[in-house]
């Protein structure tokens, strides 16, 4: 399905007034942490243009997976978000090796997904009261660090870099582990950013610099921020994006292009490595699927960009809540194709790029496999529950988690079911394959939750898992 008349929105990197007022209240505190950087607080929006970049890139990296540093790992396995894992193969059953409790909050977010170690002898597993943990594959625990984030915890995960954990948590602060004692390194707090609200997003790294995407509450907004990983010291911030965002950045080296959505239906582009804004795509019929408005005016609900989107040859496919999966050309922002499906589209997208398929869930219940160059369905499979997680895909399956409580293998080719496996709550973090083992986390299990008359319960903790070949 094409729709030719949205088109996305071009705005030049010269200033423009800062609208986020965040940032203007907590000037004086911010600007005397980035004291010394060389890029101005506000980027290109509030501050004139940009006077350097953050980094050179002097090689371009078009690897699919990896990152180009081989002791880098990160969510969805590399810079280019694809939770593509070519190398690794998935059994053909599967049971429960181990499993210990990590997850105790009704929230509705998707949970944190486990990222290994580059050698592969730790896990890292974040739960949503605020603990990170390194388990072993055997399922013996290397250490459990508690931090402050103890309301709503984790539900971004790990990026694992030469023996640092970086994580942000959903109280605004972010935080360097190191890996093999769970000792912190620096802890970077909400007012270190501007107030940032929360942290839901997974951070990015290249080249000495994380990139993190923070939301804020008044007004309902969020902000790109480069943070220095060695310090924890920010160093370059743009506010423009609207809505709380919780969606990773993606990086395309190829490209040269840095991309993230938001709340505010809006996907958000900038050059990389300087940050330059490029574009904007919004997603949703005008005025927003529901029509409600947020942040007096500035945006409509109803078409929110939840998923982290993947990119490969020059494109970037991104899921709304307008039911839809859309592919963009990465460097201008102009609709390809879009796809319909029956419901909201939450979950982060997989994608096999040798192949050139992109495969995705959605809340009507259905996995669809779409062809990445020209949108056509392939195949789709119900999953017997909503799709809000990631997909993850190998050289012949596809691994995917639903609200009905399995996690299912489906034939990559046909979308035929290899096997699932039933757990205890809605499975929403990636499933990790590693050495023939899969690795991921559950929801806890909750009574009331969604009934304003009831008093919500916990009825059991959601779990990590790790299934072996049966």
């Amino acid at each position: 399905m094409n729709r030719a008349d949205r088109q996305p929105n071009k705005e030049p990197a010269t200033a423009t007034p800062s609208r986020r007022k965040l940032l203007r209240a907590g000037g004086a505190a911010v600007t005397a942490g980035l004291a010394g950087c060389t890029l101005p607080l506000g980027g290109n929006k509030g501050a004139g243009e940009l006077q350097s970049c953050p980094i050179d890139v002097e090689e371009t990296n078009a690897e699919y997976r990896s990152h180009p540093n081989g002791d880098v790992r990160m969510w969805r396995g590399g810079l280019r978000r694809l939770g593509y894992y070519p190398e690794e193969t998935v059994p053909d059953s599967v049971s429960v090796n181990w499993t210990f409790p990590i997850n105790y909050v009704g929230h509705t977010a998707a949970k944190s997904s486990p990222v290994p170690t580059p050698d592969g002898e730790q896990i890292l597993f974040a739960g949503d009261t605020g603990r990170v943990e390194s388990y072993a594959p055997s399922g013996k625990m290397d250490w459990s660090t508690q931090t402050n984030a103890t309301e709503k915890g984790f539900h971004g995960s790990a990026a694992i870099v030469d023996g640092t954990a970086y994580i942000g948590g959903y109280n605004g602060d972010l935080y360097a582990l190191d890996v093999e004692s769970g000792e912190p390194e620096w802890h970077t707090t909400s007012e270190d950013l501007a107030g940032a609200l929360a942290i839901g997003s997974s951070p990015a790294y290249y080249e000495g610099i994380l990139y993190v995407v923070a939301e804020y509450w008044d007004p309902s907004s969020g902000a790109l921020w480069a943070i220095d990983a060695e310090t924890g010291e920010p160093i370059h911030v743009d506010d423009r994006m609207w809505g709380q965002p919780h969606p990773s950045a993606t990086i395309d080296l190829q490209e040269e292009r840095l991309i993230s959505g938001s709340n505010d239906g809006v996907v958000y582009c900038w050059k990389f490595p300087c940050l330059e804004f490029e574009w904007k795509f919004q997603t949703g019929p005008e005025g927003g699927p529901d029509g409600k408005t947020k942040a007096d005016g500035e945006f409509n609900h109803g078409a929110q960009v939840k998923g982290t989107a993947p990119t490969f040859d020059g494109r970037v496919f991104v899921g709304s809540w307008d039911d839809h999966v859309y592919c963009l050309d990465v460097t201008d922002g102009e609709e390809l194709w879009s796809f319909e499906t029956g419901d909201i589209v939450m979950s982060n997208p997989g994608a096999d790029p040798n192949a050139g398929v992109v495969y995705v869930g959605s809340s009507d219940h259905n996995v669809y496999a779409l062809d990445a160059e020209s949108g056509e369905k392939l195949w789709s499979t119900n999953v017997g529950g909503r799709v809000i997680g990631s997909l993850t895909v190998t050289d012949e399956t596809v691994l995917v988690g639903s609200s009905g409580s399995y996690v299912y293998a489906l034939e990559k080719e046909t979308g035929k079911r290899r096997w699932r496996i039933e757990n205890r709550g809605d499975v929403t973090s990636a499933p990790v394959p590693l050495d023939g083992r899969i690795y991921y986390a559950e929801r806890a299990v909750i009574d009331g939750y969604y009934d304003d008359d009831e008093e919500f319960e916990l009825v059991e903790p959601g779990h990590a898992y790790c299934l072996v070949e049966d």
